[in-house]
């Protein structure tokens, strides 16, 4: 059976081929293990209106929320051009307040990986 961290690491390095980043040059994957054990796969999709473009996470997370599942256990996060990227914090707030105990896991492209709880990187989250 295989261990959380490297079902993340397989999906979040597939999808990550399939970034659209013509702006940055950087292309990210990221996956999203539900409580239930579904897998959601996602990766970014710039814009040339800034503002428009999507993040691997938030895309991941909201494709698993359109098909109905809203508890996390985990999201890992892969990018080609750095050794382990951390989530912007648009992204960070986005993960904190749709799973605020959610595992956070940091690839690189050998799939080594740091973790963290999503608390430790956005310790004071913005919240209405």
């Amino acid at each position: 059976m295989k261990k959380i961290y490297q079902i993340l690491f397989e999906h979040s390095s597939e999808v990550m081929k399939n970034a659209y980043s013509p702006y940055s040059k950087i292309k990210v994957g990221a996956a999203v293990i539900t409580k239930d054990g579904y897998i959601f796969a996602g990766c970014n999709v710039e814009n040339s209106s800034y503002g428009a473009t999507i993040c691997a996470e938030r895309a991941a997370i909201t494709k698993a929320i359109s098909e109905g599942f809203k508890e996390f256990k985990a999201i890992g996060i892969i990018s080609d051009r750095f050794k382990f990227i951390s989530p912007c914090g648009i992204c960070r707030q986005f993960i904190a307040e749709l799973a605020p105990n959610i595992d956070v896991y940091l690839f690189n492209s050998d799939g080594k990986f740091k973790r963290f709880k999503i608390k430790e990187l956005l310790p004071i989250g913005f919240r209405i």
